[in-house]
C-alpha cells in the first residue's frame, strides 16, 4: 500500500492501520477502528504489525488476531481461537477449521464489546501461557 505521504515501507504498522481506515472511508473503515480501540482496551500492551501485505496484525507473545477488510466484511481472524472459549454465537466464520476461528462483522451489525475483548483477554492468556517456560520433571 502507497499513501499521501509516500511508500508504505516508510510508516510504521499503527501508521499503516490508520492510513487503512482512513483509504476504506465507509462502515468498514469506522467498524476497524472500534474493533481497533476495543482490542486496545483489552490488551494494552499489544503491539500491531502489518503483514501479508496489507493485513492489519494484533500481537502479544504471538498473534491475537488478524483485522481483514471484505466488500462485505470485517474479519476478525483469532489465530488459535479453536482453543479458545467463545460466548456462543461470537465466533461466526471459520468454524470447521482446527486452528482458527473468525468474527465477521457485517455492516450495520453490533458488535458485543464486552464479549470481544473477553476473546482477546482469553487470545493473550493462551498466547502468554504458550510461551511460559516449561517446569523441570524432577521439580
Amino acid at each position: 500500500m502507497t499513501t499521501a505521504t509516500g511508500n508504505s515501507a516508510d510508516l510504521s504498522a499503527s501508521e499503516q492501520i490508520d492510513a487503512r481506515i482512513r483509504e476504506l472511508g465507509d462502515w468498514r473503515g469506522e467498524t476497524l477502528a472500534k474493533v481497533r480501540r476495543l482490542i486496545h482496551q483489552a490488551a494494552p500492551d499489544v503491539v500491531e504489525t502489518w503483514k501479508w501485505r496489507g493485513v492489519p496484525v494484533w500481537e502479544h507473545d504471538g498473534i491475537i488476531c488478524t483485522g481483514e477488510t471484505y466488500k462485505a466484511a470485517v474479519k476478525l481472524t483469532f489465530a488459535r481461537g479453536a482453543s479458545l472459549e467463545a460466548p456462543a454465537g461470537l465466533f461466526t466464520s471459520s468454524l470447521e477449521g482446527n486452528v482458527r476461528r473468525a468474527v465477521d462483522i457485517r455492516e450495520g451489525e453490533a458488535i458485543d464489546e464486552d464479549a470481544l475483548k473477553a476473546l482477546v483477554r482469553a487470545a493473550v492468556a493462551l498466547n502468554t501461557a504458550k510461551r511460559a517456560p516449561k517446569k523441570p520433571k524432577d521439580a
